[in-house]
């Protein structure tokens, strides 16, 4: 059974999924490819839940989340549950391979998968991405070094690789 709720973050609401022991979504507000606005619109807000009530998995996943924020964390160790097909669990591992405050592009993602022709099915996985800023596809450029699409939108993206030190290419 999934369980939902939104959490207020320093660069918006995220939908929050979880199973009990495993975080198994995070997403952005109108995130392509998320959970139906259905799904959204039920999601209590975390601080509308009784403290006592909140699983410590969100409390973790909160405290991490602001400390990633406030550049003081640079990896997560939340337990995370992903089910995408072999390809994109392939893609999704090696996106949470990328250091922190790097990037890398789509065609060297495709590369160290071992499907160097699969780029463009490599960016498809990376923007299907469940579980955003913990598999962090915002690591992830063009091949001329500047920001591409994600599921957060660009400003997002330019925020998460800011907060990381990293100053992408102009766009």
């Amino acid at each position: 059974m999934t369980h939902d709720t939104h959490l207020e973050t320093q660069i918006g609401r995220l939908l929050v999924a979880w199973d009990g022991s495993n975080l198994t979504g995070l997403y952005f507000e109108n995130h392509p490819g998320g959970p139906p606005p259905a799904v959204v619109a039920q999601a209590p807000p975390m601080n509308g839940l009784i403290r006592s009530a909140i699983p410590p998995l969100l409390h973790a996943l909160d405290r991490q989340l602001d400390e990633y924020f406030r550049g003081k964390r640079k990896s997560f160790d939340i337990p995370i549950h992903t089910d995408g097909t072999s390809f994109q669990e392939r893609v999704w591992k090696a996106l949470k391979d990328i250091p922190y405050g790097e990037v890398i592009t789509y065609s060297q993602l495709a590369d160290q998968i071992g499907s160097a022709s699969a780029v463009r099915a490599a960016g498809t996985a990376t923007s299907r991405n469940p579980i955003s800023i913990l598999i962090p596809c915002h690591r992830v450029v063009g091949s001329d070094g500047r920001l591409t699409g994600y599921a957060g939108g660009l400003d997002r993206k330019r925020q998460l690789l800011a907060i990381e030190k990293y100053i992408p290419l102009a766009p």
